[in-house]
């Protein structure tokens, strides 16, 4: 039996007495509603955002999204969090990150991968600290473009003013410039970059049908992190970022023990260990 399918029977029993902990929501629309559920978005979240604004995020997201809706309940809590601990804000407003409806052929349901957008690369980039400026541009058939690497380095694009004829998409390419004066690029014609879009389950739904574009961005971003500084964090991002493009399930999903539910902690299970977080003190230990 599945920890999905314990924690549905244990909640399905009849109601416990008075002295005993509430039953945990089974509903999407309740766990965002919950405050248990929004205390543990609180201890991932960065002091600039709150676990409310998050909750009502996610679900303009679902409303969006009915696909969203019929998700694992536990693995759309968990993108949520995965995306309150990045500090990024998911939903198109601002391009942070997305969370994409997965079906899970080995467990039989749909899952949620969370993915990060190109905004949201650039975001976790600026934080380490060691990046001054990152950016990333689209060519166009009509720009003036031209780069070259080796010991000559160099990059000129003028992107043409004719807006309405400039022809296809030919490429992307991302510039970094270092705190020491250094910098680093990365450039990649379109095909490279449709390669790695053929490779992704969700190669024709979701952000890469609806924002192509960033998403060629946030693809050539990800490739020049390898010549970065990366904080945790990048590595993180870029770890979840291979998982959903191979169509594979993310670790973030949580499991909830309902004989303590939400008393002090969460755990996160993966296939080979457990991550328990104390959500007081902080400190995550392995079981």
């Amino acid at each position: 039996m599945s920890r999905s399918q314990q924690i549905a029977q244990a909640i399905s029993q009849p109601a416990p007495p008075a002295s005993t902990k509430k039953p945990m929501p089974t509903s999407i629309d309740g766990m965002l509603k919950d405050k248990r559920f929004l205390n543990q978005l609180q201890a991932a979240l960065p002091k600039h955002m709150t676990p409310e604004r998050m909750a009502r995020i996610a679900l303009t997201e679902i409303r969006k999204n009915n696909t969203l809706g019929q998700c694992d309940p536990l693995s759309l809590f968990g993108a949520i969090v995965q995306s309150a601990q990045l500090g990024l804000e998911i939903g198109s407003g601002l391009g942070h990150a997305y969370i994409i409806p997965f079906r899970n052929k080995r467990a039989q349901r749909v899952e949620v991968q969370f993915i990060v957008g190109y905004r949201g690369m650039i975001d976790l980039a600026r934080r380490s600290g060691q990046i001054i400026s990152l950016q990333a541009h689209a060519v166009y058939e009509g720009d003036d473009f031209d780069f070259a690497y080796g010991l000559a380095e160099r990059l000129h694009h003028i992107p043409t003013s004719d807006v309405y004829n400039r022809g296809e998409m030919i490429g992307v390419y991302a510039l970094a410039k270092l705190r020491d004066g250094g910098h680093q690029m990365e450039v990649m014609w379109k095909a490279e970059v449709d390669q790695i879009r053929n490779q992704s389950k969700a190669a024709d739904s979701g952000p890469w049908k609806t924002h192509y574009e960033e998403m060629a961005k946030k693809t050539v971003i990800r490739r020049l992190f390898k010549y970065l500084p990366v904080s945790v964090e990048m590595q993180r991002a870029v770890t979840l970022e291979e998982q959903a493009q191979i169509g594979e399930s993310q670790d973030h999903p949580l499991v909830f023990d309902t004989s303590n539910v939400f008393d002090g902690e969460y755990q996160s299970e993966t296939e080979h260990s457990k991550e328990i977080l104390n959500t007081t003190t902080g400190e995550v230990t392995k079981d």
